[in-house]
């Protein structure tokens, strides 16, 4: 009887928050199945961009990429990377819970893509990373090189007058160090992950997106697996989910007061600041009505509504 292998392609290192997570994940289910989880971090087997397509095809049983990496087969993902909509920890729970006005249609649309949603993986609040002097108001972006990981932030960038430059996440360090972008866009968590307080002197918390990781399996592979399998994979992932939605909140202040620990400022906008931004930001939402089609409008819809 030949066990049953589980490959999962991760593009952070095992030690950052959702490598943390995976473990979880493992745990519960190889404690209660046939089930031999094997991980691969930091992007060894596939970059983040690429996991979507391979995951998709089967030629990996499963993998985390971030919501946004879908956006091409499913524009009306970049809901969550509306300039300050989904803007307190209550609505963004109420978003993503379980078939849920919001992620009950997501998760349905990526089924077309040949893979199906295990759980989703809370990676915190987007941020600005920048040198010398921080990002706090659209005029200080002006000008100014983003590394982005998405194309809505990107419309986000421009429509503050700075000009998107789309990075992977495992090249940041690089391009900070060697200056090819200004200004950097992350979650606070990947901040101590991924050592950027080495190359970056300034955080600011402009929290202007949510950024959410999922984990998906082949299709194919997940319907091949008994029902009993398939019912203690889905166990383990609720667990996995619950772990990492409670403990976010927990995850991004250590990495705040990591990143102060070493030398970095951490500036907060102004209300004024803020607003300056929120407006700067209608073509995000004009071009996202535009592009992400009847699913787009029903989620614009759903969020405005919680």
């Amino acid at each position: 009887f030949a066990e049953t292998k589980m490959r999962i392609t991760l593009q952070l290192p095992l030690k950052a928050h959702l490598g943390q997570n995976l473990l979880v994940f493992q745990k519960e289910l190889e404690s209660r199945s046939d089930i031999k989880v094997e991980i691969y971090d930091s992007a060894q087997l596939y970059k983040d961009k690429e996991v979507p397509a391979a995951v998709g095809s089967g030629s990996i049983e499963s993998g985390v990429a971030s919501l946004t990496r879908y956006v091409g087969d499913i524009p009306a993902v970049d809901l969550f990377y509306q300039p300050f909509l989904l803007n307190t920890d209550k609505k963004v729970r109420k978003a993503v819970s379980k078939g849920s006005s919001v992620r009950g249609p997501i998760d349905n649309a990526i089924k077309g893509t040949g893979s199906t949603v295990l759980w989703w993986q809370a990676y915190g609040n987007a941020i600005m990373l920048s040198k010398g002097q921080a990002i706090k108001n659209p005029s200080d972006m002006k000008g100014k090189k983003v590394r982005v990981f998405g194309k809505t932030l990107g419309t986000f960038v421009k429509a503050a007058g700075g000009a998107p430059t789309l990075i992977s996440g495992s090249e940041q360090y690089l391009a900070y160090q060697r200056g090819t972008v200004d200004v950097g866009m992350t979650g606070v968590s990947g901040v101590k992950s991924r050592k950027l307080f080495e190359v970056m002197d300034t955080i600011t918390k402009t929290n202007h997106g949510v950024i959410e990781f999922i984990v998906v399996a082949n299709t194919k592979w997940f319907n091949s697996l008994s029902s009993k399998q398939k019912d203690i994979i889905m166990k383990s992932a609720e667990i996995a989910e619950k772990d990492v939605r409670n403990n976010v909140a927990k995850i991004e202040e250590e990495a705040y007061n990591l990143a102060k620990s070493k030398g970095m400022k951490i500036v907060t906008p102004s209300k004024a600041d803020i607003d300056a931004f929120k407006s700067a930001s209608k073509p995000v939402y004009e071009d996202y009505k535009k592009n992400a089609g009847s699913l787009g409008a029903q989620l614009l819809d759903a969020a405005s509504k919680l």
